[in-house]
């Protein structure tokens, strides 16, 4: 996988991500069997605006899912707890984020939504 560093602004906080990039079919899982602890944050490009849901089946710990436009303005957010079925945005995007709520990225999930108990 590649890795991509990318920057988002939230409430007046500049946040720097280094995200590994999915892009084939089997990277296509995001965190799916991944252990909380190792699991890394991942990049999700769409070459065109989409409002396609995911899910978090499989995916056996919290993550954060952001949503982002072409300009890297974040749409939307929400913390995705195992085995939904179907999360979406508010709105159609054309760049998702999944970081895992692990101690490597307590800092950020702090910034975004508050304290979390990992």
């Amino acid at each position: 996988m590649k890795e991509k560093k990318i920057g988002i602004s939230y409430k007046e906080e500049k946040i720097k991500l280094s995200l590994k990039v999915c892009k084939g079919i089997f990277e296509a899982i995001g965190l799916m069997f991944s252990r909380r602890e190792k699991a890394k944050a991942l990049l999700f490009e769409f070459k065109n605006p989409t409002n396609m849901s995911i899910h978090s089946w499989f995916v056996f710990y919290d993550f954060l899912a952001i949503w982002l436009d072409e300009e890297n303005n974040i749409i939307d957010k929400k913390i995705v707890s195992p085995f939904q079925f179907s999360i979406s945005p508010s709105r159609k995007f054309q760049k998702l984020i999944e970081i895992p709520i692990n101690r490597k990225y307590s800092k950020i999930i702090s910034i975004l939504v508050g304290s979390r108990k990992i």
